[in-house]
């Protein structure tokens, strides 16, 4: 077991958690493409008691769907920051690996709801990179 630590952008919110994650995904679901403003989630998944708050928790700010059975979202309210936040039942932490500060040494295992993907989604392998934002 590893742990590993994790914050918002302004670093009000901190946590710390114990790897590796129990599962690991990229879901591109329309609800986790709202949430991101991205083309999917990246979200690892541990037991609640292998995840701590190290400062702000009294900052994290809760949002749960009225009509899901499982989708919620915690950010920070200062940054606006996404950070872990429990399953209803508050048996899983779903961590969004974003947040994490540290490698978590390990890569996603699978892509969930693959079928709902983005029209607009392009696999990176396809796409020119750069080492930096280009001028």
């Amino acid at each position: 077991m590893t742990t590993v630590h994790g914050s918002c952008l302004c670093k009000t919110v901190q946590y710390e958690v114990d790897l590796p994650f129990e599962r690991f995904m990229y879901c591109h679901c329309s609800r986790c493409r709202k949430a991101t403003g991205t083309a999917h989630a990246a979200n690892g998944f541990v037991k609640a008691s292998a995840f701590r708050w190290t400062a702000g928790a009294d900052a994290v700010k809760r949002y749960d769907l009225p009509e899901a059975v499982r989708f919620a979202l915690q950010t920070c309210s200062n940054c606006g920051c996404r950070v872990p936040h429990h399953t209803r039942d508050h048996t899983w932490m779903v961590i969004p690996a974003g947040s994490l500060d540290e490698d978590p040494q390990m890569k996603p295992q699978a892509i969930v709801h693959w079928a709902s993907r983005a029209p607009w989604f392009t696999d990176c392998s396809e796409m020119t990179k750069f080492d930096t934002a280009p001028g």
